[in-house]
């Protein structure tokens, strides 16, 4: 049982800590306190569980358990409750559990991390910590930063969150604007973690996705019709759509060429396609529409060899106008490849090699190999091979590039 009862934890935890977290930072404005109360009611989870087993709704207990050493802090401390306060902490926990704020409080929460007032790299870390409840490795891990370094950011975020007496609230509508992009990109990150995670022993992490994919839909519900929140939950539906193709049954990575098509989500593929279709009348290309229009091509190719990789060569060109990051240009590289041929992508990557993020990555060399494997170099793609699963640091693809690695080695019949 007292096995079950840390797993029942670290499951709510993982699934849950956003809107637990959320609605403990409407109640009390204090996001430090906040997250000491959630962490004082999982410990208490751990102790009692065991004994009296697993709550038929163990998010609402911790909810409950949470608001209430909350309400203790703030009493010890001297502070004012307010009489509905000090009601809702005696109800019980079915009737406390609250259901109609606990949409908006993720997205208030989101806001929160996006404040202007805060570092922008500090915003994103602060987002995947509070909001997905990722771990100091974990984040530090996707950032290539120290534990220590990390850490210090994300408390310098919350210090600073208290000392600006930043309000839990959606920003005015005068504010949006320039609060937006940093929220979808965020949004993006999340889903980009859950969809290929940075580290760890899993590909896929289906909680941040869908985490993801609920606060962009929220979103578009809050700004109808802004063509790049659009195509930011086109993007993700239609990435999402392919999730179920993207390990074989015994949980191999596999690459879009491999993928079993018949497996993607048609739902939403038919709903990505179409929300994509209502941002294109607008004619404001953005960096998440274009990436939604590549996905579009990828989503209606019936094979791979139907891939029209000269329309999303072209759209890659487009793409990078916008965003000249390098892992864009480097899927640009292999766009190009695919369209006009290995050699063409060959000459390019030898260039990329100068550009620091790409030089130490797993990415760089798995593209290098793949190019190798197409043109015939065995010698080389073996190298390539090795090179990249040295440096992947997610399990199921250094499997992958360990098990192409082995494939290349096999004797040519």
């Amino acid at each position: 049982m007292a096995g079950d009862a840390i797993t029942a934890v670290e499951h709510v935890f993982r699934q849950e800590r956003g809107r637990v977290l959320a609605g403990l930072m409407r109640r009390f404005g204090d996001l430090g306190l906040a997250e000491d109360v959630l962490q004082e009611a999982c410990r208490k989870a751990l102790e009692l569980w065991p004994q009296t087993g697993i709550p038929s709704n163990p998010a609402a207990w911790l909810s409950s358990v949470a608001r209430n050493a909350g309400l203790d802090h703030v009493r010890r401390a001297g502070k004012s409750v307010t009489e509905a306060e000090a009601l809702l902490s005696c109800l019980p926990t079915a009737m406390a559990d609250e259901t109609q704020a606990i949409e908006d409080d993720r997205l208030r929460l989101l806001f929160i991390c996006c404040h202007p007032a805060l570092a922008p790299e500090a915003q994103v870390a602060l987002a995947l910590r509070t909001l997905c409840g990722l771990s100091t490795a974990e984040i530090a891990r996707a950032f290539g930063l120290a534990e220590t370094a990390l850490s210090q950011r994300v408390l310098r975020a919350k210090r600073k969150i208290a000392e600006a007496r930043i309000p839990f609230e959606l920003p005015p509508a005068q504010d949006w604007p320039q609060r937006l992009a940093q929220v979808q990109h965020v949004i993006y990150l999340v889903f980009s973690e859950g969809y290929c995670a940075s580290g760890g022993d899993s590909l896929l992490r289906a909680d941040l996705c869908a985490e993801a994919l609920r606060l962009a839909r929220l979103l578009d519900s809050l700004q109808t019709g802004q063509p790049e929140v659009q195509g930011l939950l086109a993007l993700l539906l239609l990435q999402a759509s392919r999730g179920p193709a993207r390990l074989s049954p015994e949980g191999d990575l596999l690459t879009l060429e491999e993928q079993d098509r018949r497996l993607w989500q048609g739902d939403l593929i038919a709903e990505g396609l179409s929300v994509l279709a209502q941002a294109l009348p607008a004619r404001a290309p953005g960096p998440y529409q274009l990436q939604a229009a590549i996905a579009a091509l990828h989503a209606r190719a019936a094979t791979a060899s139907q891939t029209d990789w000269r329309q999303i060569s072209a759209l890659y060109g487009a793409l990078l106008r916008h965003k000249p990051e390098p892992l864009i240009l480097l899927n640009a590289v292999i766009a190009c490849a695919m369209a006009h041929g290995a050699e063409h992508g060959l000459a390019w990557l030898d260039r990329l090699e100068t550009v620091p993020s790409l030089a130490n990555s797993h990415y760089l060399h798995a593209a290098r190999a793949d190019l190798l494997r197409r043109q015939g170099d065995r010698a080389g793609a073996l190298a390539a091979y090795a090179q990249a699963a040295m440096l992947a640091a997610n399990t199921v693809e250094r499997q992958y590039l360990l098990r192409r690695h082995g494939e290349m080695r096999l004797p040519l019949v």
